[in-house]
């Protein structure tokens, strides 16, 4: 398993820690766990199984046990917990060692909220970056005791947060967007994930607020920087691949190791300049988490067009990201034969399909076999495979090809009796049945045709961003599918903390 970050060595998680098994996580076998994102399987020596009944009677306590966590969290079978008092001395300075810096253009209203909840409880910087209202910002930074940074002209979040980060002299900085309102102790809760010498950065859960129009109930519903309930290790190409510095707690240590220029944020990007930050943090092999226990609200889009719009500037982001960090901007990822079984599916070419689902079932199979792993439940595994491809293959195609799924639903009947109707049905399905899909397992605070439309609306219009973004870009990168030739990663050597301990 190929966790470690760059350098000779990985030290074992600290005492103190407990694990949290992540729910996707299962026990194939005494020993043998499947699960991480992406998904692999690992097999643990005997002395792996000592070290893992020592974590669950309790938090790391040795360094066997430190060493085997360190594995578990990394892979993202397991997530860190951190103690809720150090049982040692922190490797990390103390919550209150933190400055949160705030930038503002305008909207001085949602600032005042947003600093209003912090109650003074750190230092804040607030930047101005470039307002048309500049007495207004500076009311609101000087009643809350703020100190304010003021920029002559409008150069977006990064050029505003590099602007104070020059000023920073605490060894943790958490980020703040004006348009949000943090809980009480958001920060110390966050803050205790540092006693890990190789965490960066911890995000918090980003719940959105919004008034009780159908835009808004859609927001809530799922808001552009939400990124669900379930823990997880931040990187490219994986359940949570990028967390966003709307709320975000970083070592300032860590950012002054990928700066540019001396520079933390690349101030040529506009939007995705957070993305680019976490990547490159993960890049030099700093660790980043996402702790959805705790959450920070964020005030979303009123009305339809400016969600849309937001949703747009998401997309234009995607290439120059590309650019940046080639392979890691990926929107579909394919597995040859769920891929095979679901376009047959499509076709109506159901022997096609069948073909393609049993090679998926023994191409799995012996690979499983050869690695010794029990093969219970592969059937089912690939099942879910095949519904996976086909509802981001439908997702896909609606961000990036939705006036082709559009003019095959609508096209007049013509040729032979039925084939007009069967490609009008596939096209339904890869148009609907995401956003469907997506109102079945939420809260539903719309009804399944108003919720299908917005979604379809949104993908459209992140869609046009990536198409934007390519064109300026001059790349495809961003809409190139990828291919993954291996369905499961299997664990090329067994864990053994106490070997790997002695080292």
């Amino acid at each position: 398993m190929t966790t470690a970050p760059p350098g000779p060595s990985c030290p074992p998680l600290p005492d103190g820690f407990e694990l949290e098994l992540d729910p996707a996580t299962r026990q194939l076998a005494p020993g043998v766990w499947f699960g991480g994102s992406p998904a692999l399987i690992v097999r643990m020596t005997e002395a792996g199984r000592a070290a893992w009944q020592e974590l669950r009677a309790g938090p790391v306590a040795s360094r066997a046990a430190g060493v085997l966590a360190r594995r578990l969290t990394d892979a993202g079978l397991a997530h860190p917990k951190p103690a809720a008092k150090p049982v040692a001395k922190p490797a990390s300075p103390p919550p209150d060692h933190v400055t949160v810096i705030v930038p503002a253009y305008d909207r001085a209203d949602l600032l005042n909220e947003c600093l209003a909840a912090q109650r003074r409880r750190y230092p804040v910087l607030v930047v101005d970056d470039g307002s048309r209202d500049p007495a207004a910002v500076a009311a609101v930074a000087r009643k809350h005791g703020a100190r304010l940074i003021r920029r002559p002209a409008n150069g977006g979040p990064a050029a505003a947060r590099n602007a104070a980060l020059s000023s920073v002299t605490t060894d943790l900085v958490a980020f703040l967007d004006s348009d949000c309102v943090p809980v009480a102790g958001w920060i110390e809760r966050l803050a205790g994930h540092f006693a890990d010498p190789l965490v960066a950065a911890v995000a918090p859960r980003i719940t959105g607020l919004a008034p009780g129009t159908s835009c808004g109930r859609y927001a809530r519903a799922g808001g552009g920087l939400d990124m669900g309930g379930r823990a997880a290790r931040v990187m490219p190409r994986s359940a949570v691949p990028f967390v966003p510095t709307a709320a975000l707690v970083v070592r300032l240590a860590a950012l002054r190791t990928v700066a540019r220029g001396g520079m933390a944020f690349d101030e040529a990007m506009r939007t995705g300049e957070d993305v680019d930050l976490v990547w490159r943090l993960h890049e030099a092999g700093w660790r980043i988490r996402y702790d959805p226990a705790v959450e920070v609200a964020h005030h979303e889009p009123a009305t339809w067009p400016a969600l849309l719009a937001r949703r747009f500037r998401y997309g234009a982001s995607a290439a120059p990201l590309a650019r940046r960090h080639p392979g890691a901007v990926t929107h579909l990822v394919l597995h040859p034969w769920p891929a095979a079984t679901v376009a047959a599916t499509l076709a109506r070419r159901p022997r096609v399909a069948a073909a393609a689902f049993g090679a998926s079932v023994l191409s799995a199979d012996l690979a499983l076999r050869r690695a010794d792993v029990p093969r219970h439940g592969l059937v089912g595994a690939m099942l879910g495979a095949a519904r996976q491809t086909w509802l981001g293959a439908g997702r896909y195609c609606t961000q990036f090809a939705a006036p082709l799924l559009a003019a095959v639903i609508i096209a007049p009947a013509g040729g032979s009796a039925g084939r007009p109707w069967g490609r009008r049905a596939a096209a339904a399905s890869l148009l609907l049945g995401p956003p469907l899909t997506a109102w079945a397992s939420g809260p539903r605070t719309l009804g399944p045709a108003r919720f299908a439309l917005a979604r379809i609306a949104e993908d459209v219009a992140y869609g046009l961003g990536v198409w934007s973004g390519c064109v300026s870009e001059r790349t495809t990168a961003p809409v190139r599918p990828a291919v993954a030739w291996h369905q499961l990663r299997l664990e090329p050597r067994r864990i053994d903390p106490v070997r790997a301990a002695r080292r």
